[in-house]
């Protein structure tokens, strides 16, 4: 994997975690995902 790549990724991972962090957990709830799986989600979207 290239540099770039893995930096956009890390990028990508950072800032799905920083929003999903700051949605209350209500918000988060509808969007069917618990405080505890944010990382979780983050790294699928990153594709891991």
């Amino acid at each position: 994997m290239s540099i770039a790549r893995t930096f956009n990724n890390w990028r990508k991972y950072r800032q799905t975690v920083a929003e999903l962090g700051r949605m209350s957990s209500r918000e988060l709830n509808d969007l069917g995902i618990a405080r505890g799986d944010i990382r979780d989600v983050a790294r699928a979207a990153i594709g891991r």
